[in-house]
């Protein structure tokens, strides 16, 4: 049977375009953004949808306290992991996010930052604000040539891969899902991680942030790489592991890295800090979704998701940002 959404509490700031979609189709909008846990507990068991983005943790004890109100909670993003995906299931809850919504803002940041990292633009340019002309300091490198390992080969991964080989990149990557015949679409010579990690100039992650992929890149790792490679990341934080990060920096080892997503945001351990403030870091503030269209695209796609949930629509018929899909069983 379909899943009966009628009232959707919106807790963070998406755009006009989701609201507006969802009344349209006959579905009520309250918006309380940023509400501390003790009250969205309260405010919970009123509705029968949660609409959220980073800031809002959909935590057990929120889940628990909707349990036989809420039905779904959809995250304008790609990411899951600020929701009890575990508690969710347990409650019944289907959860969704919007894994295409923001690919290409995501990748676009990702080729930004290669290049910031090839050629010293950030520096050049903040060393010419305060009156300098260093133009020896900060001479670069080319990308022509050289060789980008994408960890991850979504959708994502795929678009960096496409852009960076028109760059003259080769593109080598992994990813345990995508077939062969799916990376050399995209350019992309599938590879072992233990034949990748010599051949790496640069390395970029595009994965999930789950047990198999936390400190994917560690001391063991790049120890394994070319002396003076250059990892970025625009996934999650965790990916990279910052001790083994800022230890290769240190040591040359790792050439220079560019982070635009931290284990804890804002930012406040030391050695994250350490990180942000060295000189070979290009540092950014979690912009990988931050674009006029990225931010449209994610809140379409939740309410697109949420009315298809209903069954009252032809138009919107399918939910492919379900990451519990045991819970349709139940729920249809």
């Amino acid at each position: 049977m379909p899943v009966d959404i009628k009232r959707v509490l919106v807790c963070d700031a998406v755009d006009e375009a989701c609201v507006n979609l969802l009344k349209e189709n006959g579905i009520e909008v309250t918006y309380k953004l940023k509400l501390p846990k003790e009250e969205l507990c309260k405010e919970v068991k009123h509705f029968d949808a949660l609409i959220v983005r980073s800031d809002t943790k959909v935590t057990r004890e929120v889940l628990e306290a909707g349990s036989g109100s809420l039905k779904a909670v959809g995250r304008a993003g790609a990411g899951v992991d600020n929701i009890d995906i575990e508690a969710a299931t347990k409650h019944g809850v289907i959860v969704l996010n919007t894994p295409g919504g923001n690919s290409i803002s995501a990748c676009e940041l990702t080729c930004v930052l290669l290049a910031s990292l090839a050629r010293p633009v950030t520096l050049a340019a903040q060393s010419m604000k305060e009156g300098r002309w260093d133009r020896k300091i900060y001479a670069g490198t080319e990308l022509y040539g050289k060789t980008l390992a994408i960890l991850g080969l979504g959708r994502i991964g795929r678009e960096v891969a496409v852009r960076m080989k028109a760059w003259g990149m080769r593109c080598i990557g992994f990813d345990p899902i995508t077939t062969h015949e799916e990376a050399k679409a995209a350019g992309v010579e599938k590879m072992e991680l233990e034949d990748i990690w010599p051949l790496a100039d640069y390395i970029t992650v595009h994965t999930p942030l789950i047990p198999s992929t936390r400190n994917l890149v560690s001391q063991g790792t790049l120890a394994k790489c070319r002396k003076g490679v250059k990892v970025v990341n625009v996934a999650r934080g965790g990916i990279i592991d910052e001790v083994a990060l800022l230890a290769a920096l240190e040591s040359g080892q790792c050439g220079g890295a560019a982070l635009d997503v931290f284990p804890e945001e804002p930012p406040k351990s030391d050695v994250t800090k350490a990180l942000i403030q060295h000189p070979k870091v290009v540092a950014t503030p979690h912009l990988g979704a931050s674009t006029a269209e990225a931010q449209v695209r994610v809140a379409v796609e939740v309410a697109e998701q949420f009315i298809a949930l209903t069954g009252r629509s032809a138009v919107f018929t399918t939910y492919p940002g379900v990451v519990n899909r045991e819970v349709l069983k139940t729920a249809f």
